[in-house]
């Protein structure tokens, strides 16, 4: 009986966790959404995330692409077609392989993908003002823990990241 009683709180503990993860996460969820919602185009959310995939790691192949975002190459594909036709991507031989294409951001692309994301760090911080000083220190230890628990490198602060909106797990052969 006494195991029984030595678990139960952690079980506790963890689901309380768990619910303050999820919930955090719908507002994280939130914020990117709003932050979306004020380009122009309409983009959505796992367009974005492919523009954010090529903004980081440079010219794609499709194939590439579509295994980094996790989806098969013909959804990628309707997804590339549709961002090429917004003026937001660009499609193009390439150069050391004729048989292959390329793809890539167009400049407008890279201000959509800056723009959403300066719009969302803008909001983050406006949430984060709202807590005494105490719980952000109290927060940034908890969320450096969580983050290395999921195995999710640090952003230095003062140096452009790689990896502005996460999906930060290297592809290879992506150029």
């Amino acid at each position: 009986m006494r195991e029984n009683d030595e678990a139960e709180p952690d079980q506790d503990d963890i689901e309380a966790v768990t619910r303050a993860v999820l919930t955090a996460s719908r507002l994280l969820v939130a914020v990117s959404a709003r932050s979306l919602a004020t380009v122009e185009e309409s983009i959505t959310l796992p367009q974005f995330r492919m523009l954010v995939v090529l903004s980081t790691h440079g010219p794609s192949k499709l194939v590439a692409l579509a295994d980094h975002l996790g989806v098969q190459p013909s959804t990628a594909m309707r997804m590339v077609d549709r961002l090429i036709a917004s003026g937001l991507m660009s499609r193009r031989t390439n150069p050391s392989n004729r048989r292959e294409t390329e793809l890539s951001l167009t400049e407008e692309g890279s201000r959509v993908v800056q723009d959403v994301t300066s719009r969302r760090r803008e909001e983050i911080t406006s949430i984060l003002r709202r807590l005494e000083p105490g719980r952000r220190s109290a927060l940034v230890d908890a969320l450096d823990a969580f983050n290395s628990a999921g195995r999710e490198p640090a952003i230095d602060e003062g140096i452009a990241h790689p990896h502005p909106l996460g999906w930060s797990d290297p592809v290879e052969g992506m150029r």
